[in-house]
């Protein structure tokens, strides 16, 4: 057995006491005050990894990082030693780590769950998702967690928009999910049914105020779509506001000891300024307008969950901060609509997991699980064929 680790810093035990046993569900075990700091500030990445406890192995590609901030419940998922697990997901910590690990993992409509007795980050956007290795545990845990459905009728979509531009200049090109899903859903769903329109020119002209920002973020000499940039930066801009107002005056006054990359982005949330508050808050309220006007009750979006492969373990900063920027540029989608969204694995190509999210309207959270159990056998029939010239490489 490996030694213990040694203990925490002891500034990390002047944490607020947890709730009394009666005020919080017979599930839930608060975190103790040594885990609740290493927990708190983990929010702030989506690699899951360690510097006080050390990172979890990624299952499935154990030179690469396991993704967070939730890698302690994708892990536990993928290497079998759970059926599911719960996980928070404020900026990605379902998602990221669900893509990184190959399972599935879905991060719910914001406010559909309850988060009470859950350390806020955000309350704007935190969400409590699940993990699962297949659909069928997944519905389970749905079942548990979600509202009552008000309409038990299985819908099909009559539309799914495959956004060109988030695959090809965010996404990867080389795992083939563009045509692998413009080729599935087409079979499953008929081919009027796909629309490959390019989001960040819908958004760019459905989003007013994104014209306020986007000037910043079009000279950009990274691979960008510069209006869900400007989605990505004023979802940040409000999660550092919350986090700050939620935990400045504890990090000034206690300084926990933070890992590398931790600290740095909790210190940039605690001294950052505000900005535009006013014009934030009315870009968010356009943003999910304007989303629900292209997805409806009826549709549904399929994007990248990430950029690409897993990044290797220590990578260097600059190339990570550059992948970290694509990341958020897809995961604000959901994040700042708050919308719900499901990751899905498509297999293992050239020893990384691949996969692909479908996003719904909120509150549409068993309507999207529906339409990924409709779609999700000939995503893998799908997949199979399209990597099959390199199968020797590739398992589904």
């Amino acid at each position: 057995m490996p030694p213990p680790a040694p203990p925490p810093p002891s500034s990390w035990r002047r944490w607020p006491p947890a709730p009394s046993a009666s005020a919080r569900p017979s599930w839930m075990r608060w975190p103790t005050a040594d885990e609740a700091t290493e927990i708190q500030f983990n929010f702030h990445s989506i690699n899951g990894e360690n510097a006080h406890y050390g990172t979890p192995t990624n299952p499935c590609a154990p030179d690469r990082v396991p993704g967070g901030s939730s890698s302690g419940s994708a892990v536990a998922v993928a290497a079998k030693l759970v059926d599911f697990a719960l996980g928070t997901d404020t900026g990605g910590s379902v998602r990221v780590p669900a893509a990184y690990c190959g399972i599935f993992g879905l991060r719910p409509s914001h406010g559909l769950v309850s988060t009470e007795n859950v350390i806020p980050m955000s309350q704007m956007f935190d969400t409590v998702g699940w993990f699962a290795r297949d659909l069928s545990m997944l519905s389970c845990v749905s079942n548990v967690l979600l509202p009552l459905a008000a309409d038990n009728t299985i819908k099909q979509p009559t539309h799914v928009t495959i956004p060109k531009d988030c695959f090809e200049i965010l996404g990867s090109l080389s795992d083939q999910t563009y045509q692998i899903l413009n080729a599935s859903v087409a079979k499953r769903f008929g081919n009027d049914a796909v629309d490959n329109r390019n989001l960040g020119e819908f958004v760019s002209a459905n989003v007013p105020t994104v014209g306020k920002f986007i000037s910043d973020f079009s000279r950009s000499e990274a691979p960008s779509v510069p209006a869900l940039s400007v989605i990505s930066y004023v979802m940040r801009c409000l999660q550092r506001s919350e986090f700050k107002a939620n935990h400045g005056e504890w990090v000034k006054t206690v300084k926990p000891n933070l890992g590398p990359g931790i600290r740095e982005r909790v210190h940039e949330a605690i001294a950052s300024e505000d900005g535009p508050m006013e014009d934030f808050h009315v870009l968010k309220t356009e943003f999910k307008s304007a989303l629900s006007a292209l997805i409806k009750d009826d549709g549904i979006l399929a994007i990248p969950t990430v950029p690409g492969s897993p990044p290797k373990l220590r990578m260097e900063a600059v190339a990570l901060e550059n992948f970290r920027a694509r990341a958020f540029s897809l995961l604000s989608i959901a994040g700042l609509s708050g919308f719900c969204q499901l990751s899905i694995p498509l297999g293992v190509r050239h020893g990384v997991p691949v996969s692909v999210s479908l996003v719904a309207c909120h509150g549409a959270d068993r309507f999207l699980l529906s339409v990924a159990q409709e779609l999700y056998g000939t995503l893998k029939q799908e997949t199979k064929k399209a990597w099959s010239w390199s199968s020797s490489d590739s398992s589904l």
